[in-house]
């Protein structure tokens, strides 16, 4: 699914050309799913918002597991693919 290139002895990667990108992005829906006790999930949320990547408002609310001690939280995403 993903190609690793390892980069040649000048320390560049071996990247394939550039495709030209294409005039119309669709939007796609990606789904992220964090599973473990609140503190982790909390600190999960701050590090990926630091990143710029979600708010932390974003996320659903806590929802309880089977599990003790687990939790889940749901996060949806539109990005736009070319």
């Amino acid at each position: 699914m993903f190609e690793y290139l390892e980069p040649d002895a000048s320390g560049a990667s071996n990247l394939p050309p550039a495709q030209p990108a294409k005039s119309h992005p669709r939007p796609e829906k990606v789904r992220h799913m964090l599973y473990g006790s609140l503190a982790g999930i909390d600190r999960t949320i701050k590090i990926l918002h630091s990143y710029s990547y979600a708010d932390p408002n974003d996320w659903s609310d806590p929802i309880p597991t089977d599990q003790p001690n687990q939790w889940m939280v749901i996060l949806t995403k539109i990005l736009l693919i070319e």
